[in-house]
């Protein structure tokens, strides 16, 4: 094959220290939009971003050549310097330790990104049914 092909997309999730719900609805769109931002700055797709007040989720599609644990750090630290730098939390913020990272085939991506855009609906349902 004369030129390189690729299609890797990931469901990266991370979370707030202790999962603190610091992601206060005020800034969360700026914090997203940021996010976007940093994926499209280091090159690699961004179809997805979303989360709650505790937690995130991001869907990317990747190049091969990107090294997952720097790149998930970058996120990580940019959009942490970048809530603490405007004073957008109620106390210093932190990412907890890790992540989760998952692979999806093209053919679920709308259904991911769609899962990722209703995440506010999605905790909601699943809080009412832990409090029965």
């Amino acid at each position: 094959m004369a030129n390189t092909y690729s299609q890797i997309s990931m469901h990266i999730v991370f979370a707030v220290k202790h999962r603190e719900s610091l992601i206060l609805p005020e800034f969360r769109d700026q914090l997203f939009r940021y996010i976007y931002g940093i994926i499209e700055g280091k090159n690699q797709k961004s179809l997805a971003v979303n989360g709650t007040s505790d937690h995130v989720h991001i869907f990317t599609g990747l190049t091969p050549v990107i090294y997952i644990p720097d790149f998930v750090r970058d996120i990580k630290s940019d959009s942490s310097l970048f809530i603490n730098s405007k004073n957008l939390a109620r106390k210093p913020f932190h990412w907890q330790e890790g992540y989760g990272i998952f692979s999806h085939s093209h053919s679920m991506r709308d259904r991911i990104i769609k899962y990722i855009l209703n995440q506010e609906q999605h905790h909601q349902k699943r809080a009412i049914f832990w409090c029965r």
